[in-house]
């Protein structure tokens, strides 16, 4: 998988985003509550599989050294090929890249498998901080090597 970075505006991120907010209202999510705002203070990457935008995912500045994970997707039919494993690496790569070894990402309870991502790929559940209803994970990077 291709991964670039691409901006808020971009029209295959906001199809992704879209796929994933339609997912995620189909799931249990209420509706009303997914919509995508474009924000200029994410970085946002979308993964690209044989020129088509497969996968997405964004980070953004937290407290200093920290950054969130958000709109991590990928698209149904690519799942299970390690594509959400590598969006992550990606997102670590350009958070310590900009100075915040700490990410933190939070999700819905009932999304077990993408609990099973996270905790897999060494996150560990600390309290939950902006929606209570929501399960809150962090990870703490090694630092890079000068």
């Amino acid at each position: 998988m291709l991964i670039e970075t691409r901006p808020a505006l971009d029209p295959e991120l906001a199809a992704l985003v879209t796929a994933q907010q339609r997912e995620l209202t189909d799931a249990g999510a209420r509706a009303g509550e997914r919509i995508f705002e474009p924000r200029d203070d994410i970085e946002y990457l979308v993964g690209v599989v044989n020129g088509r935008a497969v996968a997405c995912g964004g980070w953004r500045a937290g407290e200093p050294e920290v950054a969130e994970i958000t709109r991590m997707y990928v698209r149904p039919a690519h799942r299970g090929r390690g594509l959400g494993r590598q969006m992550i690496v990606a997102l670590e790569e350009e958070a310590l890249a900009a100075g915040r070894p700490v990410i933190r990402l939070q999700t819905a309870a009932h999304l077990l498998a993408v609990i099973a991502l996270y905790q897999s790929s060494g996150y560990a559940r600390i309290p939950a901080y902006g929606d209570p209803r929501n399960v809150c994970f962090e990870k703490r990077l090694p630092a890079l090597v000068q």
